[in-house]
């Protein structure tokens, strides 16, 4: 797992270059934006309980057919299973805010979940639409003005959504 810095470092290092204009831009926005970050992860960490419950709470109020016999969280077991599922989304997301870094994303929480979820009849669309609550309360939460704050919450979520979307070939 690696923050931004050891990112451009690691991009850098293998080329055997000094850091340019390009690099130094990006480790001073990473360090100009910490103290948003933080306030992000502490408002997270503080109340992640309250915010699963609420994003379960919407998915299901949205679609109750998930809830219903043959619903994908019909029984306590699929039904605590994908609340399990959703902080594990916001969890890592978390760290992604943190690290200032999506790719964190890809190496712990994407790399084969499409295919694992469709192996197990997992529908995809609520899902992505539970990630997509767990943003929309967060950023109800912090209500940042700026599109750069706003991006700092919706970049990972947004990422996590498109990894698991369909795409056109």
């Amino acid at each position: 797992m690696q923050d931004a810095i050891t990112t451009i470092l690691n991009k850098y290092d293998l080329t055997g270059k000094y850091l340019d204009a390009s690099a130094l831009n990006t480790i001073q926005n990473y360090f100009s934006n910490a103290f948003n970050r933080i306030k992000v992860i502490e408002i997270i960490n503080s109340k992640s309980s309250k915010i699963v419950r609420e994003a379960g709470a919407r998915l299901y109020n949205e679609q109750p057919e998930l809830l219903r016999p043959g619903g994908n969280s019909y029984t306590t077991r699929r039904y605590a299973a994908c609340l399990r599922d959703i902080e594990y989304y916001l969890r890592y997301a978390s760290y992604a805010i943190i690290a200032g870094d999506i790719n964190i994303l890809n190496e712990r929480v994407l790399d084969g979940l499409k295919e694992t979820y469709n192996s197990l009849s997992v529908p995809i669309g609520p899902t992505i639409r539970s990630i997509k609550i767990l943003e929309e309360i967060i950023q109800n939460e912090l209500q940042f003005n700026s599109t750069d704050l706003k991006l700092i919450i919706s970049e990972p979520f947004e990422h996590i959504i498109n990894s698991l979307s369909e795409k056109n070939v």
